[in-house]
């Protein structure tokens, strides 16, 4: 009997290749069709682009797709690569059979590669799975392996990918292309899965594709007018530039911007300075001068902040530099260049992020700043007028802000002239709007930055000489361990895991986010070190959980006897706040005080001091920074992972680790797990209880004021009933009174009339009646609601109370229902049933909130 095939031969196959840039895609695509039909090597995939061929028998559609960024998440990625990417599938119409997920072998696949996919691979919907492959690249780095060997030596992310793929998958040489087989292997693999799939095809749905046209169609529409109107503007301003002005002698301009978008390529660029840069990040303020044309330009470039993270989160030495350059090109800049890249998404945490920053140097820059576009060949085809109508409000807001005064560069390309032109026209097109007058800082700011400086340094100085006499003071005590066990406790992304692996010498802990508790140890610098890397907890203490505090008290159970060492680890490139002192309190307070002997401060990106010292950091930030250092006893040391060859940074932590242990007199921390995991419990049966107890009084609350606007909507109807009997038309004057009482948005009537006497008093009234109407109507629904959210106390325990010390005139309301909340003593009976103990908070709860919170 004759076997018969498992599948048949497609006569038509549709294929889209996607991935990270630099993957492979356009060289795998030429490979496929045995011909050269796309452009690769160091030329960018732009646009989703399509070619067909005949390959075996089989008339072959392959879309080439514009390769995706290393962002990890799809707040990272441009509005409109989002919908194009979305759109390579309608390049092949019906839709594809297939997509090809380009994975190069030379490279590691890491948990950041699987967010990357995942997080696009969101974006075509769950259902695109069964049409994908894992198109393997660099077949060649192989070597003796087989891909089945590499998949299962890369680790848990590869072979979640491979299970995703429903284990379809294929390796190709692109280097060698005389290997037909491959491709014969491949085609094969496809008709395999096309049949599988019963010959369906992925695509994009009809309603999906029309709403992307026409946003698309919107934008370019859009795009069109700010393009005219920023001409229009430029136009506009070159009629303003004098001949006094036309070369301007010298202009002093100022870089802002967050971190890696590109400033100093911009210094670079417009000064026509070429391999200057050396990767390393801006520390300091600098001066840079140069000329172009006939103009001198005086440039100051700066260090950046993170992106995304507003002025409060940005540390004192960064803000400082930041107000330090305006005094570095006297007597003050004309012009302010923005440094936004275009390769990324921007909205709108992105644009607190400028305004808070920017308006450290004064509210008045604005009109003194253009917004500057890197990574303009990122751009492709799509016009920066499109990236700017298509990233949405914060974008366009920013642009406005800045009077639609914008550019784009391509720093790959420094020797295009033409870009460096056009901004140096726009520059002084600004400067002359401006009328020539440049943006003069505050001295009162020079002022205030060198009488801190004087203080820090004092500070530090004090604090150094303590930290030196009392190791001076231990030294002698101090003994070589031959083993140390440390355990890592800190905010999510301080930088443990990172930490962990300098410590061990050792890629040994992941960096993503882990939810689970990770034990590693290995031979360092003569010791057998054992580190343990906890679940970080996060910054909001309301997005703690359960199940992660009792892990990472759990950690501290994992080592017998117990720890010489609990290092907290805290970034140095953000400020340590008052949220993230009361997150990292709490989660402290679950242990024995005594934990804080045993504890020492561990600072990471150490790269991030420049020629600080960290105990000039210590003393110029926060207050809250200090208050940590000193409840660790003034312990604390600084790594820096970017080197983590250098062994030294390690032995002298573990030398400090010694005389932390010394001091201690050799005893280990072990803390007593049963105990700390009912202080979890407690800690959590506090909060739920809070949040039921904030939804009753906010209840009680809105019930109160509902009350108060249902009299008094019955007064007025009393009053206009009144008034119409009696035909009187003046303002009754014992209202006064009750409107005061109210104090819900918009409920006071009482307002002058400007414009002299419109109307009589009965519309007036008539109008306010309604206003009430509408407001009682939205009350009674919002407390109708709070019904099903909030559980009936009803009960015989006492009204609680607000402390004697608090003052109605001084605290909002809110502000005391809080403060009352976090004083509530609660514990358990003897039946161990819940209790609430109102002896510590004493009187006065109806002068603060009218009504009982228990119901009548």
């Amino acid at each position: 009997m004759e076997n018969t095939p498992e599948y048949a031969t497609s006569s038509e196959v549709r294929l889209v290749l996607i991935g990270r840039r630099w993957s492979g895609k356009s060289s795998s695509a030429n490979t496929i069709l045995r011909k050269e039909r796309f452009d690769c090597g160091r030329t960018r995939t732009v646009k989703a682009e399509v070619r067909h061929e005949v390959v075996e028998g089989r008339d072959l559609a392959v879309v080439d797709a514009p390769g995706w960024s290393s962002s990890l998440s799809l707040t990272e990625i441009p509005e409109g690569d989002k919908q194009r990417f979305k759109l390579n599938a309608s390049k092949c119409p019906p839709g594809p059979n297939l997509f090809l997920l380009v994975i190069p072998i030379d490279s590691a696949f890491s948990a950041e590669n699987k967010t990357t996919v995942e997080q696009h691979m969101k974006l075509l919907g769950e259902w695109v799975w069964r049409f994908t492959m894992v198109l393997f690249t660099c077949g060649d780095a192989l070597g003796e392996k087989t891909i089945e060997q590499h998949i299962e030596s890369e680790g848990e992310a590869l072979k979640w990918l491979i299970e995703k793929c429903r284990n379809s998958y294929h390796v190709l040489n692109n280097k060698d292309k005389t290997n037909l087989s491959q491709v014969t292997e491949l085609l094969e693999k496809i008709d395999q899965m096309v049949w599988n799939n019963n010959g369906s095809y992925y695509k994009v749905d009809e309603q999906t594709l029309r709403i992307l046209t026409e946003k698309q169609q919107e934008v370019a529409k859009r795009a069109k007018e700010r393009q005219r109107r920023a001409e229009e503007q430029r136009r506009q301003m070159m009629t303003l530039i004098t001949e006094e002005m036309n070369p301007i002698q010298k202009l002093r301009v100022i870089l802002l911007g967050s971190r890696s978008v590109g400033k100093t390529s911009v210094g670079n660029t417009l000064l026509g300075f070429k391999d200057q840069e050396d990767g390393k990040r801006t520390a300091h303020s600098m001066v840079q001068r140069g000329f172009v044309d006939e103009t001198e330009i005086v440039l100051v470039d700066t260090p950046g902040w993170w992106k995304g993270f507003p002025a409060f989160d940005t540390p004192e030495a960064i803000k400082e530099e930041m107000k330090t350059s305006l005094f570095l090109c006297p007597p003050g800049p004309h012009i302010f260049l923005l440094v936004v890249n275009a390769d990324a998404s921007f909205h709108a945490r992105h644009l607190d992020a400028v305004t808070t920053h920017l308006e450290l140097l004064g509210e008045d820059l604005w009109k003194h700043t253009i917004i500057v576009f890197t990574r303009g060949d990122w751009l492709g085809t799509q016009t920066i007028e499109e990236y700017i109508e298509g990233e949405g409000e914060a974008l366009q807001s920013l642009v406005e802000k800045c009077g639609n005064r914008y550019h784009v560069l391509n720093n790959k390309n420094p020797n295009d002239g033409a870009q460096v032109t056009e901004l140096l026209e726009k520059i002084r097109g600004t400067v002359a709007g401006n009328g020539g007058v440049y943006f003069a800082p505050d001295e009162q700011i020079f002022t205030a930055i060198e009488e801190k400086r004087r203080r820090v340094e004092e500070g530090a100085a004090l604090r150094k000489s303590k930290v030196k006499a009392k190791r001076n003071s231990i030294i002698g005590s101090r003994n070589k361990l031959q083993e140390l066990r440390i355990v890592m406790l800190g905010q999510k992304t301080s930088g443990k895991s990172a930490t962990g692996n300098t410590i061990l010498c050792k890629k040994v802990f992941s960096f993503s986010q882990n939810q689970k508790c990770s034990v590693e140890e290995r031979e360092v610098a003569g010791r057998r070190v054992t580190v343990i890397d906890t679940p970080g907890w996060w910054k909001e203490s309301s997005r703690c959980t359960e199940e992660i505090d009792r892990e990472i008290v759990r950690g501290l159970s994992l080592s017998l006897p117990g720890v010489h060492a609990v290092l907290l680890v805290v970034p140095l490139d953000l400020t340590f706040s008052e949220a993230q002192r009361v997150a990292l309190e709490e989660h402290m307070n679950l242990f024995d005080p005594s934990i804080w002997k045993h504890t020492m401060v561990l600072f990471t990106r150490g790269d991030r001091l420049a020629d600080k010292s960290v105990e000039e950091h210590i003393e110029r930030e926060h207050h809250t920074l200090s208050w940590l250092v000193d409840m660790c006893g003034n312990k604390y040391h600084t790594m820096n992972n970017m080197r983590k060859t250098d062994v030294s940074q390690v032995t002298e932590l573990f030398e400090k680790i010694e005389e932390m242990v010394a001091a201690n007199r050799n005893q280990l921390f072990c803390p007593d797990i049963v105990n700390i995991n009912l202080k979890v419990s407690d800690k959590f049966i506090r909060k739920q209880l809070k949040q039921v107890l904030k939804r009753r009084l906010e209840k009680e609350y809105r019930r109160r004021e509902l009350e108060l606007m249902t009299g008094f909507r019955d007064k007025l109807l009393e009053l206009q009933e009144d008034i119409r009997k009696s035909g009187a038309s003046a303002k009754p004057k014992s209202l006064i009174g009750d409107m005061t009482k109210i104090k819900a948005k918009g409920s006071s009537s009482k307002k002058k009339d400007e414009k002299g006497k419109e109307g009589n008093v009965d519309t007036k009234i008539h109008k306010e009646i309604e206003k009430l109407n509408m407001q009682i109507l939205t009350l009674k629904h919002l407390t109708s609601s709070m019904d099903i959210l909030v559980p009936d106390l009803k009960g015989d325990s006492p009204a609680p109370s607000i402390a004697e010390s608090w003052s109605d005139q001084d605290i909002p309301t809110s502000n005391k229902v809080l403060a009352w909340l976090s004083n509530l003593q609660i514990s358990t009976n003897m039946d161990n049933q819940l209790t609430l103990n109102f002896s510590q908070v004493t009187s006065g709860y109806r002068s603060v909130l009218p009504g009982s919170i228990v119901d009548e």
